[in-house]
């Protein structure tokens, strides 16, 4: 007899959730230090996250049974994938427009990379489904307020300058910053979802 091949989708989860989080803390440590190998790094990462996304949802199509929502396990590997994206193109932005850092731009990354690390550690408990999960789930959504009134400062400052190319460079890079938070959001809003639905 022939049987599907059963997928372990908690910790197909759990490896987009840390190469997402990998992919943050790159990007952070570019805003600090603008180098070239970094961007490098993170693009590769980017792609190792595509993958990991794929890998998934090909297994999400091989199979009958999931432990928990189907909708939230494509929804919650998509807004991983969001995530390190929007890193990346962050980066790519920076140097195609040959953009410089500044303190804004190390404080959004570094809320980012701090959100990424209680989503990791939300979806890390998720097969268990802790009363600790939701405190993860909960200081996520605290990083992403925080980048939201961090954006709405450098946008402030920036509309200061003279220089309208410059705002227009740096408007995007912020935008893109805005956008990962977003997604980091999403993700704690699905975690939470995931969380009311099985306990």
């Amino acid at each position: 007899m022939w049987f599907h091949k059963r997928f372990d989708f908690f910790k197909m989860l759990l490896d987009q959730a840390r190469m997402s989080e990998e992919g943050l803390k790159l990007l952070c440590q570019y805003v600090k230090n603008p180098a070239e190998p970094l961007a490098q790094e993170l693009d590769q990462t980017e792609k190792k996250a595509d993958e990991l996304r794929r890998i998934l949802i090909d297994a999400l199509n091989r199979t009958f049974v999931t432990p928990f929502d189907r909708e939230d396990i494509f929804s919650l590997s998509r807004s991983l994938d969001d995530m390190i994206d929007y890193a990346n193109s962050t980066v790519e932005e920076m140097l195609l427009f040959q953009a410089p850092s500044n303190p804004h731009l190390v404080e959004m990354a570094e809320a980012l990379y701090e959100g990424a690390q209680h989503i990791t550690a939300a979806v890390n408990t998720l097969h268990q489904m802790p009363d600790g999960m939701q405190a993860h789930i909960i200081r996520a959504k605290k990083c992403e307020n925080r980048i939201e009134h961090l954006y709405r400062e450098a946008l402030a400052e920036l509309f200061k300058t003279p220089d309208v190319v410059m705002i227009i460079k740096m408007r995007e890079i912020y935008r893109h910053l805005s956008n990962a938070a977003d997604r980091g959001d999403e993700a704690a809003d699905i975690l939470s979802d995931i969380l009311v639905k099985n306990t």
